[in-house]
């Protein structure tokens, strides 16, 4: 499945075992010069490495791979600029076993693919754009008792629904309510309160 909201060169690729995604990848791109970084927790020092990595000027496509169990959002963050404005003959492909693992912004940049057999984002019952303040409560109420991991997957689905289905263009306060969800999610806020926050930010723009 490909989403073509790209904004840079590359793609996001996801994929339940990164490592042979990986592997797949680098045969499928030879002989062309492929570098490697791959962590189980990409952290800020492995962002510097692919930062120094893209500032090197080649001839020919490079293409710089960055592989992850996790990605930490000061990483990600730190790519950003990066990631939008590529330097020249430099191609970035990210693998991740999850969109949930990426933020909003990094998402945003750059087309995904999910590898066949791979889950897509849930359905969501309510849309961003036409918000009714009955469903925003009813839709609240039905999910009172969700899990972490099941309030990312709806955080993501209602990105994608906005994005993609709704067409909406979001402001950066738009982006970073989602992108605040996500990180109240990982630091295990309730997440009723967390879906609250980011339906009602909508509900303040209208």
């Amino acid at each position: 499945m490909l989403h073509t909201n790209t904004m840079t060169q590359g793609h996001i690729v996801i994929a339940s075992d990164v490592e042979n995604e990986i592997e797949r990848i680098v045969q499928h791109l030879h002989p062309s010069r492929v570098v490697v970084f791959y962590e189980e927790n990409f952290k800020i020092e492995h962002a510097k490495s692919v930062m120094s990595e893209a500032y090197i000027s080649e001839s020919q496509t490079k293409y710089i791979v960055m592989g992850a169990l996790e990605f930490t959002s000061v990483a990600q963050n730190s790519l950003l600029k990066l990631l939008e404005e590529p330097p020249s003959n430099i191609e970035f492909i990210v693998v991740s076993p999850t969109k949930s693992n990426l933020l909003p912004t990094v998402r945003s940049r750059m087309p995904i693919v999910t590898r066949e057999g791979h889950k897509t984002a849930q359905a969501v019952e309510i849309s961003l754009k036409l918000l009714n303040y009955a469903e925003v409560f009813a839709f609240l109420k039905q999910h009172s008792r969700i899990t972490k991991q099941e309030a990312k997957d709806i955080v993501e689905a209602l990105y994608f629904q906005a994005t993609l289905e709704d067409k909406l263009i979001l402001n950066t306060l738009q982006l970073e309510s989602f992108d605040k969800a996500f990180r109240l999610l990982e630091l295990n806020s309730r997440p009723q309160s967390v879906l609250a926050m980011l339906i009602m930010s909508f509900a303040k723009e209208k």
